[in-house]
């Protein structure tokens, strides 16, 4: 049986999770980094953050270590905004996601023809109708 109580909660940490990361003036962290995934153990005494930037893995790895830093910030500020009974210990972790979707994503781009092509296909396509 899922439990819905965990899923709402850790889109309410991630909702707070990116309110918090732009007060922060850290400057190890990125300020296009951006929170893909928030995983809560079941009971909420742990949290996963998997963290990606579009400057890339590496970037984000930097950025993990100033989020690591400031976790104990970051865990008050979530149990003042949440209202929860205690604050999830928070493991910060670097994916490249967004990287990788925006490299797909260019390949794509370059396997399809050119947008003047596929209307002047159309075109010729229905003046033969």
């Amino acid at each position: 049986m899922p439990n819905y109580k965990i899923n709402r909660t850790e889109e309410d940490v991630m909702r707070e999770l990116t309110a918090i990361l732009r007060e922060l003036k850290d400057p190890r962290i990125d300020p296009m980094l951006t929170i893909v995934r928030v995983e809560l153990s079941r009971d909420l005494s742990e949290c996963k953050i998997y963290v990606s930037c579009l400057s890339g893995k590496q970037a984000a790895k930097e950025s993990c270590k100033g989020l690591d830093s400031a976790a104990g910030f970051i865990r008050r500020e979530l149990l003042h905004r949440l209202k929860i009974r205690k604050s999830p210990i928070l493991r910060f972790i670097a994916d490249d996601s967004i990287a990788h979707s925006a490299e797909i994503n260019r390949k794509l781009k370059a396997l399809l023809p050119d947008e003047t092509e596929t209307d002047e296909i159309a075109d010729t396509d229905t003046k033969k109708e």
